[in-house]
Parts: structure tokens; C-alpha cells; sequence
């Protein structure tokens, strides 16, 4: 029990039992997540692909219970009506995705990223994202590596509009209670100071209004910010372009 939380009522019942071919298919995935991420297909091979998996997804999905927070148009599902449609033009966030496609946590390239969209409201960078089940930790709760991955982005964001990002040199996590899969979650961040090439920023992560998870971050700035959206633009190959 944490803070009038408990555990009773989180994991999830439906949660499938391992073995029975899942182990194989979990292989395929991830050799499949490896080819996505490094082949320089053309885009009728890529197009085919994408045909071929949506089928395998679609049969897939037939067998998914309700109410597991996944299935068609679902979050991350290429209809784009989950989280990851938010971050529009204009909203900051978008420059900052554009210049990193493959990362790990809001790279809209990489299939290992939920991913965070991140909106920029000065001096805030905000972030939206569901975490579903393969971002599981504890049953029903999200992996605390996965929630201190997620702050790392969003508070470089926060650096970003404070113009002075540059790379973490440390990152402290307060787990204040369990964060739910399948539940909204909006994450918050600001930068608390600037001394030299010296960045602090703080963030927190809540879900139904109710604050379960603190970071603070200390980063080392760079002559320029890593992405700074009045001075780059995402170039076509997702790299930045500094104007």
C-alpha cells in the first residue's frame, strides 16, 4: 500500500499465459522491429509489408479481449487516432519528433516507442501517451525503467523551450504510487534553472489528475539546442536542418 493506494484490482485478467508458440512469436516481432528500424526498402516493398502485417494484425486482434486498451485504431495503430495524432503543426512537439524518428520513446519510426507526443505550452512542455501492455512491469503497472525513459524526452523538451537542451548528465525518479497500463497519463515538465551550461529541470507524471511519478534532471547545454523549432526544420530523412 502506497500513499491509500492498494493493489487489489490492478492486474488484469486477461492477461494470456506464456508458452503455446508465444515465445516464438515474440522472436519474430522483435527480428521484425530490426528490420523496420534498418531496412532501406523501397516503398512498394515497404507498402507490401504493411498490407501483409495489417492482415497478420487484424487476426491477431479477433482474439484480444475487451477492455485491454488495444485493438483497431487503438494507441499506436497506424488509423492515427490514438495518442500519437495530438502533436499537430505548430505545437513544438513535432519538431522535436522530427528530428529524432527512431528514438526509443516519441520516435514515430520506431516500433518500441508507445510514443509520447509532446506538446510545447511555454515554459512547459507537456506529454500525452497510454502506456499499454508491452510497457509492463508489475501486473497493470507500467515498468519504472519505461515511466524514467519517458522523462528523459519530456524533460529535454521543457530544455528545449528554455533554448539550452543538450545531454543528461542525471536523472532522479520518485515513484510516488503505481502508474496504471491502459490509463491516460500526462506528463509535465519545466526547467527550474540555468547556471552557465548548467540545466536542472523537473518534471511529474499524472493520470486521472493524481501525481505518481517525480523526476528531476541536471543536463549539460550545448552551443545550440539538440532541436530548437525557430531555428530547424525536420529535413524529409528525419534529420534537422539548422537554418
Amino acid at each position: 500500500m502506497t500513499g491509500g493506494w492498494t493493489y487489489e484490482g490492478v492486474q488484469n485478467s486477461h492477461r494470456p499465459s506464456a508458452g503455446a508458440g508465444r515465445e516464438e512469436l515474440a522472436g519474430e516481432v522483435r527480428r521484425l522491429i530490426h528490420a523496420t528500424v534498418t531496412a532501406t526498402a523501397s516503398p512498394a516493398t515497404l507498402a507490401a509489408a504493411v498490407a501483409a502485417l495489417r492482415a497478420v494484425t487484424d487476426g491477431l486482434e479477433r482474439a484480444v479481449p475487451a477492455g485491454t486498451g488495444s485493438g483497431s485504431g487503438g494507441v499506436g495503430s497506424s488509423s492515427g487516432s490514438g495518442a500519437g495524432s495530438r502533436a499537430g503543426a505548430g505545437s513544438g512537439g513535432a519538431g522535436l519528433a522530427g528530428a529524432m524518428p527512431f528514438d526509443v520513446v516519441m520516435g514515430p519510426c520506431n516500433p518500441l516507442a508507445p510514443p509520447i507526443t509532446i506538446e510545447f505550452e511555454p515554459p512547459r512542455a507537456i506529454g500525452h501517451v497510454v502506456f499499454t501492455a508491452p510497457y509492463e512491469g508489475a501486473p497493470g503497472c507500467v515498468h519504472g525503467a519505461v515511466l524514467a525513459g519517458a522523462f528523459d524526452i519530456v524533460l529535454t523538451a521543457a530544455n528545449v523551450i528554455g533554448g539550452s537542451a543538450g545531454p543528461t548528465r542525471t536523472l532522479a525518479i520518485r515513484y510516488v504510487r503505481p502508474t496504471l497500463v491502459d490509463t491516460p497519463s500526462r506528463f509535465e515538465a519545466w526547467v527550474t534553472a540555468i547556471d552557465g551550461r548548467n540545466i536542472s529541470s523537473t518534471g511529474r507524471l499524472l493520470q486521472d489528475g493524481v501525481v505518481t511519478v517525480e523526476a528531476d534532471g541536471e543536463f549539460v547545454a550545448l552551443d545550440r539546442p539538440l532541436v530548437d523549432p525557430t531555428s530547424r526544420s525536420a529535413r524529409s530523412d528525419g534529420s534537422a536542418e539548422v537554418s
